[in-house]
């Protein structure tokens, strides 16, 4: 176990709460907004921003590329202990290039300066170590100084030319070409070693033996291998990739990460079933939404489009989950048991989320990269409909494949905006919105 401390020469302990931590980051992020200084393709710890955005901005590019008959290469890197060998010279450099100065400035060396640390092994204590690089782990202000000090990657992997998306230390960044191109290992070598010597510099490790490389053909395109080679490290593409907790397979089916979930989730199901007895209704619901229900929400925007016999185990691990609720036995009518529920089933939860982004995205508060992607529906002269709250539809792109097309956001968004009540389109609030949507969907796929 190993226990942290901070020197209190200059600020007293009590000042390093998290509230005080709050305030600053409060302040921080104000300045870095108000003078667009954050990366744009940074989704950690931002508002509005989630790993759910992160993943559905990286995957509707995929899309977009495959639409378009392209390869892509998708390339998620691995650093190690990346949080802690930040060094603070560097940070404080970076933060004073970005305005922070003064009081501030000096305020963030003392929080980052001075701390020690100690093992705990059962009744043994070592002596304190000082802590010389790294922000704190667990710590309010620590997740935002790590982006800071990772902003000018983002410069080096554009320089080759290439697309890319972060969460905190989580980097991934995306090469879409034509089959044609056959100076795609080298390119994509070209970046890892410039990435490379930027992580050296910044007292980074880049671990190739854990970065992976997802090859995804396009559309009526061949499956090809491709493998890239950095410092006498070889990066092999494979069939499929982790990303912010999420598998994704190189045709975008998630059916990896489906077979995952309903693994996990009949496993919970199982160990709530046996003390079922012991609940009441109400706290069956309760624990079933919060351990099961929660797992098929998660990510479930990046589903729109599928199938829905790609869908169809999630469903059915839904319908046991209502059973189970109310205690009946296999093969019971589900439908009902929604209603009574308020359970909207899975194929309306996925629609609910897209709109929830999409709503976001309209009112201007999802992040820009989903702002991006819709644009509303205008008149060349004044009509009632110019008032309607309506999205322009995607246009059908020559040459491109229309039912990869029809998985984009940037499709299906507006596809299904469209048709929500005038009152839900127009909702001046998240709250108003969501109370009109949850009732639409309801009407429409529970009858």
């Amino acid at each position: 176990m190993v226990s942290t401390s901070s020197s209190t020469d200059q600020y007293p302990f009590f000042l390093f709460s998290p509230k005080l931590e709050r305030a600053v980051l409060g302040q921080l992020s104000c300045h870095l907004s108000q003078n667009d200084l954050l990366d744009p393709n940074q989704s950690g710890f931002k508002t509005g921003h989630s790993t759910e955005t992160a993943l559905l901005c990286v995957t509707e590019a995929l899309r977009t590329a495959k639409a378009n008959s392209l390869y892509s290469a998708l390339i998620l890197l691995d650093l190690s202990a990346a949080f802690d060998t930040v060094n603070h010279q560097i940070l404080l450099s970076t933060l004073s290039e970005l305005g922070i100065s003064g009081a501030a400035h000096s305020w963030i060396a003392s929080y980052l300066t001075g701390r020690s640390y100690q093992v705990v092994w059962r009744e043994s204590v070592s002596a304190p170590r000082a802590l010389t690089t790294g922000v704190p782990q667990g710590s309010v202000l620590g997740p935002l100084l790590f982006s800071l000090y990772t902003k000018s990657l983002g410069s080096v992997i554009s320089s080759h030319g290439l697309s890319y998306h972060c969460y905190a230390d989580d980097t991934q960044f995306i090469f879409s070409f034509p089959p044609s191109d056959n100076q795609v290992a080298n390119r994509i070598s070209a970046c890892l070693a410039d990435i490379s010597v930027w992580m050296t510099d910044h007292n980074l490790k880049l671990n190739l033996g854990k970065t992976e490389l997802l090859f995804l053909p396009g559309k009526d395109c061949p499956f090809h291998d491709l493998a890239i080679t950095v410092d006498n490290s070889i990066v092999s593409s494979s069939q499929s990739a982790k990303s912010l907790g999420v598998t994704l397979d190189n045709t975008l089916s998630f059916s990896a990460n489906i077979k995952a979930v309903t693994r996990s989730c009949r496993f919970l199901l199982y160990n709530i079933r046996r003390v079922r007895p012991c609940l009441t209704q109400e706290a069956a619901q309760v624990l079933i939404q919060a351990l099961v229900i929660s797992r098929l929400d998660y990510y479930n925007s990046l589903l729109a489009g599928l199938p829905a016999c790609a869908i169809k185990p999630l469903q059915l691990i839904q319908n046991a989950a209502a059973r189970l609720v109310f205690k009946l036995p296999k093969f019971s009518h589900v439908t009902p048991l929604l209603r009574t529920l308020h359970w909207l089933p899975v194929e309306a939860r996925i629609c609910y989320k897209t709109m929830v982004l999409a709503y976001g995205a309209v009112r201007g508060t999802a992040p820009p990269y989903l702002q991006a992607l819709i644009s509303p529906y205008t008149q060349r002269r004044a009509l009632c409909s110019s008032t309607s709250g309506l999205l322009a539809p995607l246009p059908l792109r020559k040459h491109s494949s229309r039912s990869a097309q029809s998985k984009l956001f940037a499709a299906l968004a507006p596809q299904w905006w469209n048709k929500l009540p005038h009152d839900a389109r127009t909702a001046e609030s998240i709250t108003i919105f969501w109370r009109h949507l949850k009732p639409h969907l309801c009407k429409e796929y529970l009858g």
